[in-house]
């Protein structure tokens, strides 16, 4: 029986809401490469979920989802700390949908304002981000696992299928 998808509505908004997102992958030796996502797309049945990397700051990380597909995304909220990560197996690297690139835009904008808000310079969060939609790879993947990671008790906490 279908347990369904491990994001429920309301996760899909917040992966989707303009905050900061760490893509991990596995290097030999079980060694992991991290680097930052521009923005993230929730499919609309919300059983997958395509993160968007800069590809000229990610190459080892792009490098190694390409040779063995294990990924972890870390998503954060910077005001409330708010953490969640999904992890993968089955990631494959394609060439961003055109149609996505306005939506990145706009969650690159929203996290720039995120971090202004909490006292960070203007563009600071576009810089991090990595500037624009331009030079992006699409990393989509499959959440297999999910767990709070907001710091406090409920850290390391499984998420349940929706």
């Amino acid at each position: 029986m279908d347990a369904g998808p491990l994001i429920d509505e309301e996760l899909a908004a917040f992966l989707q809401s303009g905050i900061a997102l760490h893509v991990a992958s596995l290097a030999p030796g079980n060694v992991a490469n991290l680097t930052r996502a521009a923005g993230c797309r929730v499919a609309p049945d919300r059983r997958s979920v395509t993160v968007y990397l800069v590809e000229s700051q990610g190459r080892e990380v792009l490098g190694e989802l390409r040779a063995n597909g294990a990924v972890a995304v870390v998503f954060t909220k910077p005001r409330s700390h708010r953490t969640v990560q999904l992890k993968g197996v089955d990631a494959r690297v394609s060439a961003p949908n055109p149609a996505d690139l306005k939506d990145i835009d706009r969650q690159v904008d929203a996290f720039d304002a995120e971090l202004r808000a909490i006292g960070f310079p203007d563009r600071f969060g576009r810089t991090l981000a990595g500037g624009s939609a331009a030079g992006l790879a699409a990393v989509t993947f499959t959440p297999t696992s999910a767990f709070v990671q907001t710091p406090g008790p409920s850290a390391g906490s499984v998420l349940k299928p929706a």
